[in-house]
């Protein structure tokens, strides 16, 4: 770990950048001795042409001579762009799969990093702990030239987007898919169509996004998972998330559409 590479530094849930001039912010440059030495560093990947690792970290550990600031997680999308917004998620991810297996879940005993990949081995029963990936099911409902879109209590004022949930075990994410719509909104869904996913580090999912069409029912919300749901026209939708996420992009492909087809081109 002496070569010079990227670091990416995690203290209190934050993430250590420094400015990268009119690219934004970037992750401090330097060897392992810059910034203190940090125990249990992980090689996470390359960046730039670059080496990368993480590492957690307190204040003190960082050398007085890199000047930055702590960041969080969701922020860096704005900060930093998209590449590095993936990047310290992957970060996050891996540290706290690290920092939650530190002991063996079958036996208790004291786990090591498994040379060669990301897993935590116990070296009394042999279990391997690897890195959790949560997935989940977003779904984008059409009905003609209006999007099913929903509001939950956690959303920043206003903000609608469009319905997900977690796959259950024994499920498919198709299954998963008719199940969160009928549970959140009461309604039946048919034709889903893939569109593409996402790893979402909060904290450990990977998003699988589709659209699919209205095949029935009257919008009924849950009381707790939702707050607000209605059809939108697609060319005056509400306020929506943020760039970093993907609901974001699936829902502004299918106002693409709209525009599209009255520009006489079709669908995208």
């Amino acid at each position: 770990m002496d070569e010079a590479s990227y670091w990416l530094l995690r203290c209190k849930n934050q993430f250590f950048v420094v400015d990268g001039g009119p690219a934004g912010k970037t992750f401090p440059f330097g060897r392992a001795a810059d910034f203190g030495n940090p125990a249990m560093a992980l090689r996470i990947g390359d960046w730039q042409g670059r080496p990368c690792h993480a590492a957690e970290i307190e204040p003190p550990a960082v050398h007085a001579s890199v000047s930055g600031e702590l960041a969080l997680l969701r922020p860096l999308h704005g900060l930093a762009g998209a590449e590095a917004f993936a990047l310290a998620g992957r970060a996050s991810e891996l540290l706290d799969w690290q920092k939650n297996h530190r002991f063996c879940g079958h036996c208790g005993t004291p786990t090591t990093k498994k040379p060669g990949e990301f897993a935590m081995i116990c070296p009394a029963c042999g279990l391997l702990a690897y890195p959790r990936i949560s997935p989940a099911v977003m779904v984008l409902v059409e009905r003609g030239d209006e999007l099913l879109l929903a509001r939950s209590p956690h959303f920043r004022p206003g903000v609608f987007s469009a319905l997900a949930g977690f796959v259950e075990a024994g499920e498919t994410v198709e299954q998963c898919a008719v199940r969160e719509v009928r549970e959140e909104v009461g309604i039946e869904i048919a034709n889903m169509r893939y569109f593409r996913s996402q790893p979402w580090p909060f904290p450990n999912s990977l998003m699988i996004a589709f659209f699919a069409d209205y095949a029935g029912g009257e919008i009924t919300p849950d009381p707790v998972e939702i707050e607000a749901a209605s059809w939108f026209p697609r060319d005056a939708v509400p306020p929506l998330p943020d760039q970093a996420s993907i609901a974001r992009h699936l829902i502004d492909a299918a106002c693409r559409q709209t525009r599209s087809a009255r520009d006489g081109k079709g669908r995208p």
